[in-house]
């Protein structure tokens, strides 16, 4: 007697695998990790050879030991999860800091659920909030660009990010356009020659990533356009009522981590909707609670919460928008 044998998700059809997914989104990190090299030096290199080895031997260990399942390190995904994670964090972060990130990402967000296709919540996410909670300090210390080949000397070893900067002026009252100057250029902040985490601060290099992933279709259009258009539209109305409150909205696009997030978090295959309906409503909710946290929220940065809250959100969403059934009759009403 033949049995079906039913596996979790992610449930890939055609001549691509998990395998192949998985290092395609790999690939399409190299622009960012090239670039956050270039700014940050050493210490990039440090942070993602940590972060990557971390993951890849906590799940191996997990899997030989507790799981007692066959060796999934080869898949890709612990090795995304260490880049992901090492992104999300600034270069200069201790060493055993990273290493209690990655645990939390492998050991708490994803092998304790069942391993890959499992996990409710992007695993890089959970550790870099789980982080960013725990060590608040040492999470914010954001290391001055310094650019290889340089020759320009600073006295400063850390400095605030853009958004940390908006928040911080517009707090104390002062207003936008006087912020404005105290600013990294726009070329700046879009090449990425700012402070911030070690792989959200080139926008161009992470779009350029984000393109190969929907041209090679590893990744759907939807989410991605829903939570850069919520991001605008909202950003855009907040900025035409009073432009010396909000901020426009070309700023909240190219800082801070929305382009990491929109491209390589929110469409974990794993932890967002199956349905394009789903993925439509998930993008609005990133983008939405990512400016109301940007904008009145304690943090000067909302994606990784506004992420994190959708993935937790996921299920009622697929609930709700359920693709039809093969062979499901569909009536039509002929009045």
């Amino acid at each position: 007697m033949n049995l079906l044998t039913v596996s979790g998700s992610p449930h890939v059809h055609g001549d691509n695998s998990v395998k192949k997914v998985m290092y395609g989104v790999v690939y399409a990190l190299i622009p960012a990790m090239l670039i956050s090299i270039y700014f940050f030096g050493f210490d990039a290199v440090r942070v993602l050879l940590i972060s990557v080895a971390a993951c890849l031997l906590f799940e191996w260990l997990i899997q030989k030991y507790l799981i007692k399942g066959p060796a999934t390190i080869n898949d890709g995904s612990a090795l995304i999860t260490g880049i992901l994670l090492a992104f999300n964090v600034p270069s200069n972060l201790p060493i055993w800091i990273i290493i209690v990130g990655a645990f939390v990402a492998i050991g708490i967000a994803k092998m304790s659920f069942g391993g890959l296709g499992k996990n409710p919540f992007n695993p890089a996410l959970v550790g870099r909030v789980f982080l960013l909670i725990s060590f608040p300090v040492q999470m914010t210390s954001w290391p001055i660009a310094k650019p290889l080949f340089s020759s320009v000397v600073t006295d400063a070893i850390t400095g605030p990010t853009p958004l940390g900067i908006l928040k911080d002026g517009l707090r104390s009252g002062e207003k936008v356009s006087d912020i404005i100057t105290q600013l990294p250029s726009y070329l700046q902040q879009l090449v990425g020659d700012m402070g911030g985490s070690l792989g959200e601060v080139s926008a161009i290099a992470l779009l350029i990533g984000g393109l190969y992933l929907l041209i090679r279709k590893i990744i759907t259009w939807q989410i991605p356009v829903a939570y850069l258009g919520s991001v605008i539209i909202f950003t855009g109305i907040l900025w035409l009522v009073n432009p010396e409150q909000f901020v426009n909205p070309l700023f909240h696009l190219i800082t801070g981590g929305l382009m990491l997030g929109v491209f390589f978090m929110a469409t974990d295959m794993v932890s967002s909707p199956m349905s394009s309906k789903g993925q439509i409503i998930f993008g609005l909710g990133c983008g939405i609670i990512t400016v109301v946290i940007r904008i009145w929220g304690a943090y000067p940065e909302g994606v990784s919460f506004a992420i994190l809250i959708m993935n937790a959100l996921t299920p009622l969403i697929n609930n709700s928008f359920k693709p039809k059934r093969f062979g499901e009759v569909v009536k039509i009403d002929h009045k």
